[in-house]
């Protein structure tokens, strides 16, 4: 059962061309856009980071970065991906509901969480859908015969 978390499902072509897309678009934007933001301003923003679940600031701001840092690392090269984006989903659930405060009926007014909720729908498809063909998932835990990406 573990090991099925890890390989990729068989389909066409175009999903595993659309597969990969999702994984570098969710995972260098949260990257860049976030995570590496995090990690170089740490000592400014410990602070008065959030700490939604009363681990601390600092170890929540370590949480966080570990999960924008590290899990869309691991989610871009499509390695350990539903793992990754698990870590992502759980950052993008507690910035939604817990930091942002966000109600549903709340999504469509500008700045108020809805951009954690698009983070968090991309996250809960890949993690649901895995890395597919085009990544070290494939290449390390894969069941199928050497070769099938040469294939597609």
């Amino acid at each position: 059962m573990f090991k099925k978390l890890f390989i990729p499902s068989e389909d066409s072509d175009l999903t595993h061309m659309a597969l990969l897309v999702a994984r570098l678009w969710f995972g260098l934007t949260m990257l860049f856009n976030h995570g590496f933001a995090k990690l170089a301003h740490f000592n400014e923003i410990v602070g008065t980071f959030p700490d939604p679940l009363r681990f601390g600031h600092e170890a929540s701001l370590v949480l966080v970065i570990l999960a924008e840092v590290v899990g869309a690392l691991l989610l871009t090269v499509g390695l350990m991906t539903r793992l990754a984006a698990i870590t992502l989903v759980i950052d993008m659930f507690v910035a939604f509901l817990m930091v942002h405060k966000t109600a549903m009926t709340e999504i469509t007014q500008q700045g108020v969480g809805e951009q954690s909720f698009l983070y968090l729908a991309g996250y809960v498809f890949l993690a649901i859908a895995g890395a597919g063909l085009f990544s070290l998932d494939e290449v390390i835990f894969a069941r199928t015969k050497p070769g099938k990406l040469a294939q597609a």
